[in-house]
């Protein structure tokens, strides 16, 4: 599941007008925040400008990243001149003509699609579906002693998911309480605005429309309210409220997990053998499909068109993004992350940013086989702890580098929690994951200012999503300088350029507790591009000395192979 950003925004809503209004005059000043320097410009950024300074006159070569998300907006005019297009095959011709067993696949792949052009949009949550398939063998009294091993493990992470879903659906029933009132509130002043107003229009359009009427007034406020709320003035109003419904629907599906199993919508639309991983061939090649929002804004992050004039600058400047679409509104299935990395490495990317997370892996097995296949091929994993404010250390957070069978930890692999700034309510963010085992740097996550769709659309966002790409555009603008260095020097260069930072913070999860910043991660400290490029200069790359390569999947047989557009 996405940890959706949106939850912090929906609850923003509780502040006053006055308040936000208050801190919407520090939003320009916010806008490209992290990419600062705190010395300099009085910001807890990442030193960008220094780090390219120091690469000045330095030759660079394009590097693949790619981005496992929901999806991204192709038309966007920051994000167009940066995507990967696949140079073996031709767009639209029905035809798979790199024989890579994928149609059509010129931005990337869909595995939340099928094969007549519908698409995924919601998912159930991992833990309903585990819950509901083991109720009925273990929902009654179970007598542990008498179970096998292989049950005793079945056991245990049923009760594990009973747990979670029956939590989650008494949350969710609370907030849906609250937000139900506020969500026909502001559907009914949509719909007045786009009678008095115009159809679709954006914050700062209405900030200047004059009502006519109490009502239309009333509607206004709303409305305002609501644009401030997910502080994305410049974005229409068309995408708020998709926001705020998908948020709200979302809400629901938790509410009612724990009486009703789950549907099916992949066997629906995808219609693929879910349990034969050697069923693979399936999905479509639209990656914008209808829940571009989070993956545009991830790729906005990393490599947003660097110096064009418009927008905003990404981390950068030498990247083509490659989109896999494999995150749905609700949890991941395993099978589709194992594949969009498999996808991914077999296309050539160096680099793939994974701004996902779950707290059950039933198929752990088919992720960690992937993982160790990115590692053969010398790609490297950046990966977002998550926004629930647990310590990760004892709390599970799926995908890991953690190996099921060995527990052995993959080398190929970054764990990235959310920094802010004493201007954005503190160094830690609020909401991050951390540990001091498992998280291995922070970066900022709050208030990060990039690409939403629409085109010409930009707007914050925040969470360990938006934290994860700020590593990965580090990780790719010292890979594209320094070609030859393996998973691992990358990962080395990053935690050993991170600022340690000891000073006390507000402990996420619980504000009332404090904890030296130093223990949330296994560096202490904040993602540093300069530092982190210094280091990189001094190092001999070893991408050449890779171990011996795992075998990859077999390629598509003649019967398998698609000739007809998917």
């Amino acid at each position: 599941m996405k940890k959706s950003v949106w939850l912090f925004y929906i609850l923003a809503l509780v502040l006053s007008v006055s308040a936000q209004a208050q801190t919407a005059v520090k939003d320009d000043v916010l806008k490209g925040w992290h990419l600062k320097n705190n010395d300099k410009d009085g910001f807890y950024g990442i030193s960008l400008e220094q780090a390219y300074e120091f690469l000045k006159d330095k030759k660079s070569t394009p590097i693949i990243v790619a981005v496992i998300d929901s999806g991204i907006d192709t038309l966007h005019e920051d994000l167009k001149p940066v995507l990967w297009k696949n140079p073996k095959e031709i767009p639209g011709n029905g035809i798979d003509d790199d024989k890579n067993g994928y149609v059509d696949d010129v931005y990337g792949w869909n595995f939340l699609g099928g094969k007549d052009g519908r698409n995924v949009k919601e998912e159930s949550l991992e833990a309903a579906r585990l819950y509901h398939a083991l109720k009925q063998k273990y929902g009654g009294d179970v007598d542990e002693a008498k179970l096998s091993p292989l049950e005793k493990e079945e056991y245990r992470i049923f009760k594990e998911a009973k747990e979670d879903i029956e939590g989650g659906a008494t949350d969710a029933q609370s907030q849906i309480l609250f937000l139900r009132n506020l969500y026909k509130q502001s559907a009914a002043a949509d719909s007045i605005l786009k009678t008095a107003f115009k159809k679709e229009y954006t914050g700062n359009e209405v900030a200047g429309f004059k009502p006519g009427n109490s009502k239309e007034a009333n509607a206004k406020a709303t409305m305002l309210t609501l644009f401030k709320a997910f502080e994305m003035m410049d974005a229409p109003n068309t995408t708020i409220m998709k926001e705020f419904t998908d948020y709200y629907n979302g809400q629901e599906r938790k509410a009612e997990a724990m009486d009703a199993p789950p549907k099916n919508f992949r066997a629906d639309i995808v219609k693929d053998n879910y349990y034969d991983f050697n069923d693979r061939y399936y999905g479509n090649p639209d990656v914008m499909a209808s829940t571009p929002f989070h993956g545009t804004h991830v790729s906005g992050i990393i490599a947003a068109a660097r110096n064009n004039g418009v927008g905003v600058d990404g981390v950068a400047n030498n990247v083509k993004i490659m989109m896999i679409r494999a995150v749905p509104d609700g949890d991941e299935y395993d099978k589709d992350i194992a594949l969009a990395i498999r996808y991914a490495v077999d296309n050539g990317a160096r680099i793939i940013n994974m701004s996902f997370g779950k707290g059950f892996s039933p198929q752990k097995k088919w992720v960690d086989e992937a993982v160790q296949y990115a590692k053969s091929k010398g790609v490297l994993l950046v990966h977002a702890a998550g926004n629930d404010g647990n310590n990760v250390d004892s709390t599970e957070n799926f995908p890991n580098p953690v190996f099921k069978d060995t527990k052995q930890r993959a080398t190929n692999f970054i764990t990235v929690g959310a920094s802010g700034d004493p201007k954005t309510g503190g160094l830690a963010a609020d909401f991050t994951n951390y540990g001091k085992k498992e998280v291995d740097v922070f970066a900022p996550g709050v208030k990060i200012y990039s690409t939403v769709p629409g085109g010409t659309t930009y707007g914050f966002a925040q969470g360990t999503s938006m934290a994860s790409p700020v590593v990965a555009g580090v990780a790719a603008l010292i890979l594209s300088y320094y070609p030859d260095l393996s998973p691992e020097q990358l990962k080395y260069c990053i935690e050993k350029g991170a600022q340690v930072q000891n000073i006390e913070v507000k402990k996420p999860g619980n504000p009332e507790e404090m904890i030296r910043f130093n223990q949330l991660s296994q560096t202490g400290g904040l993602l540093n591009a300069y530092e982190s490029i210094k280091i990189a200069s001094t190092l001999k790359g070893e991408r050449n000395q890779q171990p011996a390569a795992p075998k990859p999947l077999p390629k598509p047989s003649p019967k398998m192979k698609k000739t007809k557009k998917g």
